[in-house]
């Protein structure tokens, strides 16, 4: 009996004897090590062909500034002046990406905006919470893990990493999308005056935000920074890209009521400090208190819009609670419904985890963990009950949290 031909892989030569498999098409053979290497660098040559998301705007669709702060208003409570300025500052991100550049010289500058205030004021939800209505690639980065480039950390081009992979690795729509840098405050250096020693998550990381805030071409690596040294890089311009900054600058009160308190002097200081609202100093700030906090003044001049929310009040906290589309009772209420259990609370309730979030000073965060510690054993309990009712009282409030500050 004769035996079938060799046959041979058309891209490597190897015969069939030496692959796994061979793929036959109209006119040769693959096989099966060489279709894995060809799918690879179709991959890293052209990745994101196809995006998973359509980032394309019309000036039809276009949100105005009252659409988005109504938006915001359906999932964050109160912070008007913040609202205002964010919702301006997206909506000419969103003009100045439409411009025609052909139409007149008037080329349309880009306003970043640093928001200053308190930790659970709400500024990481306003960002999260804006990002749901964008029509362009937007991403949250955490400037804690920032250091100068060489050192143990994340480099500043790690930044647009992530930016690249929400806009599916095509880089025309990470170009004109929305970075928002959280915990800005993190990376002031240590003085007000410029250290001559080695600063190297401080100033040093704030040296090497300035290209990217005031617009580079910045080579980003695609899989993150040192684990893939190899890998290729993504050439990426800045220029279009709006930066949203917020910190909590803890201890920048202090700051501003130094300057208040020095600025006027004469008849008319008394008069002045009067006037002052010494429960709520935010509202003051001013791109000099931030210098004397520790960014340099290179960066202040480019993050030009500048505002601040302001610190929760018990209202505002209960507000908190209860209205918003996604508030905390709601889903404690969606999460027992879904196992059949109907949830209630009595108003005193309500009141009571409100104050213990102003006694442990954590703002709306603290909302949240005070009423899981309040319904943790519930939880654990009433999956394997036959019970198909839930009543929070004040006195097992109470006894939750008491049971927990003495454990």
């Amino acid at each position: 009996m004769a035996k079938s031909p060799k046959q041979y892989c058309n891209f490597c030569g190897r015969p069939d004897h030496e692959v796994g498999m061979l793929l036959t098409g109209m006119n040769g053979l693959i096989c099966d090590e060489c279709a894995k290497r060809a799918y690879e660098v179709v991959k890293e040559s052209a990745p994101g062909k196809k995006s998973k998301t359509n980032f394309s705007l019309a000036q039809q669709e276009l949100p105005r500034p009252k659409d988005i702060k109504a938006f915001l208003d359906q999932y964050v409570i109160g912070q008007d002046d913040a609202k205002r300025y964010l919702s301006v500052a997206v909506y000419n991100h969103y003009k100045r990406l439409m411009q025609n550049k052909s139409d007149d010289d008037v080329e349309i500058e880009k306003s970043n905006i640093i928001m200053v205030g308190p930790t659970g004021t709400g500024k990481t939800l306003l960002a999260k919470t804006i990002a749901r209505l964008l029509k362009v690639p937007f991403t949250i980065v955490d400037a804690t893990v920032l250091t100068e480039a060489g050192y143990v950390g994340e480099d500043i081009e790690s930044l647009l990493t992530r930016l690249l992979q929400v806009a599916d690795y095509k880089v025309e729509d990470a170009e004109r999308g929305i970075v928002f840098i959280d915990e800005i405050d993190k990376i002031a250096r240590k003085g007000d005056n410029p250290s001559i020693t080695r600063d190297v998550s401080g100033e040093g990381v704030q040296q090497g935000l300035l290209k990217l805030l005031e617009g580079a071409v910045v080579n980003v690596p695609p899989q993150g920074g040192r684990k893939h040294p190899d890998q290729k890089m993504i050439p990426v311009d800045t220029k279009n890209i709006l930066f949203i900054c917020g910190g909590a600058f803890e201890g920048i009160e202090k700051k501003i009521a130094q300057r208040l308190n020095t600025q006027v002097v004469g008849y008319t200081a008394s008069e002045t400090n009067k006037k002052v609202d010494r429960n709520n100093l935010l509202q003051y700030i001013s791109p000099q208190d931030l210098k004397a906090f520790g960014l340099i003044p290179e960066i202040i001049g480019r993050l030009p819009i500048l505002t601040y929310l302001k610190p929760l009040d018990r209202t505002a906290l209960r507000n908190i609670l209860t209205e918003p589309k996604n508030s905390i009772i709601k889903q404690y209420v969606k999460m027992f419904e879904m196992d059949h259990v109907q949830l209630t609370f009595e108003d005193k309730v309500l009141d009571y985890i409100v104050d213990k979030a102003i006694e442990f000073k954590l703002g709306a965060r603290g909302l949240r963990s005070i009423t899981e510690d309040i319904m943790i054993e519930a939880m654990f309990e009433m999956p394997s009950s036959e019970e198909k009712e839930l009543h929070v009282t004040l006195a097992y409030a109470k006894e939750r949290i008491e049971n927990i500050e003495y454990q």
